[in-house]
Parts: C-alpha cells; sequence; structure tokens
C-alpha cells in the first residue's frame, strides 16, 4: 500500500463520550474514507500509530434528512471503523 494512500484512508479521530469509554476495551474509532476496507484501514493504522491491530469492525452512517429555511435536504452519509489494538497498546488519538 503506497505511503498516499495510507494517509487518504482515515480521516480523523471520533471523539464523544461512547467512544472515550471503548478506550477502555482498546478500541478506538475513526471517520474513514466510504471506499476503503478492513485490509486497508489495517494497514494505515498500523503504519501511522505503530501498534498491531487485531480488529477492524466498519459501519456505514446515514446522512440524516433535515429541513433548512424551508427548504429539505440530506447530510451526506459517512463511514466509521472500529478498531481493535491489541493488549499493551495505545493510540493518542487526540494528537493526531
Amino acid at each position: 500500500m503506497n505511503q498516499e494512500k495510507v494517509l487518504s484512508v482515515l480521516l480523523g479521530p471520533i471523539v464523544s463520550e461512547k467512544t472515550t469509554l471503548a478506550t477502555a476495551n482498546n478500541q478506538y474509532v475513526f471517520k474513514v474514507r466510504t471506499d476503503s476496507n478492513k485490509r486497508e484501514i489495517s494497514a494505515a493504522v498500523e503504519e501511522l500509530f505503530g501498534v498491531t491491530v487485531e480488529a477492524v469492525t466498519t459501519s456505514n452512517v446515514k446522512g440524516k434528512k433535515k429541513i433548512y429555511r424551508g427548504k429539505a435536504g440530506k447530510r451526506v452519509n459517512w463511514k466509521k471503523a472500529v478498531v481493535k489494538v491489541s493488549e499493551g497498546q495505545m493510540i493518542d488519538a487526540t494528537a493526531s
């Protein structure tokens, strides 16, 4: 996998109460490109953060329908990945 592809797979960490509690189980949540697969996500996390990935779970999040000033619209669909790393390893997702 080339360096350009690795840098473009992960769009950023998702930081919330729920994802912060997941770090106790060595799980980290990232927003990823919609065309990426589990192998690409695993390789990107291992290369960027220097950790060993045990499992990757992905889900497609549908955009919500919203009304703004009387006009109907829709937010963008996106994809999230939950990455489980090996015991004893950490990712400082807030620094990146």
